[in-house]
C-alpha cells in the first residue's frame, strides 16, 4: 500500500532522476509490478510502490536535485526491494526484453551467526538503475550448502 504525505511509515523513500518519467513509471508498473500511489504528470513526478517498498520518479530538469555531471543515472547504487515471488517477477522481466543484469540465483548472507537467505535477480531501469529484487528464504544457523554463499 502507499502511505499519503504526513502519514508515511517508510523511513526511507528514494527519488529516482529519471530521462523520461512516464516511460520510466510505465516500466516500473507494467514490467516491475509496481503500484501507483499518486503522481503529477505536468511536473514528471510518480510515486510508486512494491509490496511495502516505495519510490519516487522524478523527470531530469534543470531544478532536479541532482549534482551535475556526465556519468549514467544509477551509476554506483542499486537498491534492494522485497518480492514475495522472484520467479515470477523475473520471467515477466525477461519477457518484457528488460535488460537482466544477473539472473535469478539463491544468495546465503552470513549475518552474525546465521545465515540469511533470497531468491534474487537484478535488472535494470530504462535509466540504468539497478534494481535487485529478492524473495526472503528465511536463516539457517549453520553454512547453507546450496546456492552462492556471501561470508
Amino acid at each position: 500500500g502507499c502511505f499519503p504525505m504526513g502519514k508515511r511509515a517508510v523511513a526511507l523513500v528514494p527519488e529516482l532522476v529519471v530521462r523520461d518519467a512516464a516511460q520510466s513509471a510505465a516500466f516500473y508498473k507494467d514490467v516491475l509490478a509496481f503500484s501507483h500511489c499518486y503522481s503529477r504528470p505536468a511536473q514528471g513526478f510518480y510515486y510508486l510502490s512494491h509490496h511495502g517498498a516505495e519510490l519516487m520518479l522524478e523527470q531530469c530538469t534543470d531544478d532536479s536535485w541532482m549534482v551535475p555531471g556526465d556519468g549514467p543515472l544509477g551509476r554506483g547504487i542499486h537498491l534492494q526491494i522485497g518480492t514475495p515471488d522472484a520467479d515470477a517477477l523475473f520471467a515477466k522481466c525477461k519477457a518484457s526484453g528488460a535488460r537482466i543484469f544477473r539472473a535469478v540465483e539463491t544468495a546465503w548472507y552470513r549475518t552474525g551467526d546465521v545465515y540469511g537467505g533470497q531468491k534474487q535477480f537484478v535488472v535494470l531501469d530504462p535509466d540504468g538503475y539497478m534494481l535487485r529484487f529478492a524473495e526472503d528464504l528465511g536463516t539457517r544457523a549453520s553454512a547453507p550448502n546450496d546456492g552462492r554463499i556471501v561470508e
